[in-house]
């Protein structure tokens, strides 16, 4: 949900919320953010670890973030989000701040307070900034629906099942592996 909306918010007021206060700035407006769950938080770092340990183990040149995490998709000034989950192939555009430009790959792990705006509004934003490939994974329905913006497929996956990455060959995730 929206935080009350006075005036369009610009990055200069996403960098000075108040000390603890996390919120995205999609499009101006301000977007509280709740602290996330155990079962988000297992999830989030799992998957995280899995990727970069992929990624160390065929020497790959991408990084991985995860949430906190700040991501200025297009380099304007009313849009930072943050991903559980970032993968950066490009280094060029790390930056002390976070990412400036689109992340190749993105997760967000659903939280109730979220679900619309990951589900709407943060696909339609991450596809038309370049992201490659999105991830949506909801561990209420054991769920994981995988968006290739590159092939513009999309499929939907199971917990129980392996969900192969785009981006990253012969890396496959099975999310039930991390709620036994």
């Amino acid at each position: 949900m929206p935080m009350p909306q006075e005036r369009i918010y610009t990055s200069e007021d996403y960098w000075n919320l108040p000390e603890g206060q996390r919120a995205e700035l999609i499009d101006g407006k301000l977007y509280a953010m709740a602290p996330p769950n155990r079962i988000h938080q297992k999830l989030s770092i799992l998957t995280a670890n899995i990727i970069l340990n992929h990624i160390q183990s065929k020497h790959g040149n991408c990084e991985v973030y995860a949430a906190p995490f700040a991501v200025n998709l297009n380099k304007d000034d009313e849009t930072w989000v943050e991903p559980d989950i970032s993968v950066i192939c490009d280094k060029g555009k790390l930056s002390n701040r976070g990412c400036e430009g689109a992340p190749d790959w993105i997760i967000e792990i659903i939280s109730p307070s979220t679900q619309s705006r990951d589900y709407l509004k943060k696909l339609m934003l991450y596809q038309n900034a370049g992201v490659r490939e999105y991830w949506i994974v909801n561990p209420r329905i054991f769920s994981t629906t995988v968006y290739n913006f590159e092939t513009g497929e999309s499929s939907s996956y199971s917990f129980k099942e392996a969900v192969p990455s785009g981006i990253l060959d012969s890396l496959n995730i099975v999310f039930a592996d991390f709620l036994q």
